[in-house]
């Protein structure tokens, strides 16, 4: 139930707070006064579009905010701030929150029946969902099977192309495929490993040579081991070159190990003019891969691995295609088993959404009105259509041709009351709009009959709707300037006073 409403700088409205108690409440005032500004108002609450233009002349935003008590959860606070410029914010308990989380929470607490609702259910997907609503049809099945085939279907397109072009990339992949598997490739470093081996065969000669005359200096005949030898002769045991002849120890040892790994790596090179012609061949084999296939060797291996992928699935195209058409046909089956089941669900529960449309239209002052509720042949039955035959011996015809304003309005209303998702509060916003005399006083005492289950919030220009009220607000609106609205709640006296008004101004 909405106990409490404070909307602050909104159209009309500069600062108000009313309080709502159970039962049913109307807010009536003259044409223009802002009573539908209170409406726009629990809208915002409900998540609904926040327009900036809305915001007061002079203010930097709206601010809006509901208190209700729920059976459920206690008490909710719903609060939403629409700036002049910039995007509006939604809280839910204090925290910060989505629209469409607020609209949630919102739906659950509040139901607004308004003149644009009317028209929405003039709409043929609109009076569709009104019958799923009110037999709580499933559709999900239906909507799964549906997407899985559309899907299946996609993949079909997409497999290979037509016959020619896949005939063509499959010739060049298997070219692609076979030139990389012929050059058996693995190692993504190889071209640097051939690249340092190569240095070492294409100048062995020279290597060889090389480390010849550097054995021969350090340990030949009058080499630098026989040197240092000879100084660290002279050198020994006298004290003041201890330190430097234990640092000649050091050198010696050094070039000592220096001696062995040089004459180790001189006789591992060989003149191999095979094996360097091998290595040659191979890295150029290795610069023609990279420049068809990829930047680098690894980027060349990655290449490989997606074309033969590629290949074995255009290679299995008519095996995929095979298996493919056969779960298209499983999901297409399936899909009209659920279309069925739908189908035959609204043909189900069309004659009782039509009794219970009748049955409170009796209660509005048309108890002759007819109503049928018409589901297509096709299945799942989509063609759903609302008929209405406001008097007796008329034959049902659509509704956004059957009936006055009037009429219409009632049977709006009816649908309301039929399909009302059972929030604790339901506003409505003019649904009584052309009618009056009786038929406004059944309407009154059917909102009267509804409050006696859940709160009602009736904006009317009918006192005898307002007459049926458990409490009365008013609203004016004052001009000093700018627009300002006020609401006051009125007591016996004042009620009377504001229904003789709202019958004779």
């Amino acid at each position: 139930m909405l106990v409490e409403l404070a909307v602050r700088d909104l159209g009309v409205i500069a600062d108000l707070r009313l309080a709502f108690g159970p039962g049913m409440s109307a807010l009536t005032g003259e044409t223009g006064a802002g009573k539908t500004m209170v409406v726009e108002a629990l809208a915002l609450l409900l998540g609904g579009r926040a327009d900036p233009a809305r915001v007061r002349k002079g203010a930097a935003e709206s601010v809006v905010e509901g208190l209700f008590v729920d059976e459920a959860d206690g008490e909710v606070v719903l609060r939403r701030v629409v700036p002049a410029q910039g995007r509006s914010r939604c809280y839910v308990n204090g925290e910060l929150a989505t629209a469409a989380i607020l609209a949630e929470t919102g739906a659950s607490l509040v139901e607004v029946c308004g003149q644009n609702t009317h028209q929405q259910l003039r709409a043929p997907r609109a009076q569709r969902d009104a019958l799923d609503r009110f037999g709580r049809i499933d559709l999900g099945p239906l909507t799964e099977l549906r997407a899985r085939r559309t899907e299946l279907e996609r993949t079909m397109l997409a497999l290979g192309g037509d016959e020619r072009s896949r005939a063509r990339e499959i010739d060049l992949l298997r070219y692609q495929v076979h030139e990389l598997d012929q050059a058996a490739l693995g190692d993504p470093d190889e071209d640097d490993r051939l690249s340092e081996e190569e240095d070492v065969l294409g100048d062995a000669v020279a290597h060889i040579e090389a480390s010849s005359r550097a054995l021969d200096d350090l340990a030949g005949d009058d080499g630098a081991s026989e040197a240092l030898a000879r100084a660290l002769a002279a050198l020994a045991r006298r004290a003041p070159f201890a330190d430097l002849a234990h640092r000649l120890e050091s050198v010696s040892a050094e070039v000592a190990d220096v001696v062995g790994e040089l004459r180790s790596v001189a006789e591992r090179i060989d003149e191999d003019p095979a094996r360097l012609d091998e290595i040659r061949r191979r890295r150029q084999l290795l610069v023609e891969l990279r420049r068809k296939y990829g930047e680098t060797m690894a980027a060349v291996i990655d290449f490989q691995a997606q074309a033969v992928a590629r290949l074995e699935d255009l290679e299995g195209h008519e095996a995929r295609a095979l298996a493919l058409d056969a779960e298209i046909a499983a999901a297409a089956a399936g899909e009209a088993r659920a279309a069925a089941e739908v189908g035959a669900a609204r043909r189900l529960v069309s004659p009782s959404l039509a009794e219970a449309v009748e049955t409170h239209l009796a209660g509005l002052g048309m108890a002759s009105a007819r109503i049928e509720v018409t589901v297509g042949d096709d299945d799942p039955g989509d063609d759903v259509e609302f008929l209405l035959g406001a008097n007796a011996g008329m034959d049902p015809q659509p509704l956004a041709r059957s009936a006055s304003g009037g009429e219409l309005s009632r049977a709006m209303l009816a649908l309301h009351l039929v399909l009302s998702g059972g929030a604790p509060t339901m506003v409505f916003d003019e649904v009584d709009a052309g009618i009056g005399g009786e038929a406004a006083v059944s309407v009154g005492r059917a909102l009267s009959r509804l409050s006696d289950s859940r709160q009602v919030l009736v904006v009317t220009h009918l006192p005898q709707v307002a007459a049926f009220a458990d409490a009365q607000l008013r609203v004016a609106k004052s001009d000093d300037g700018l627009a300002v609205s006020s609401i006051v709640q009125l007591d016996g006296d004042e009620r009377v006073i504001e229904l003789s008004r709202m019958l004779s101004g």
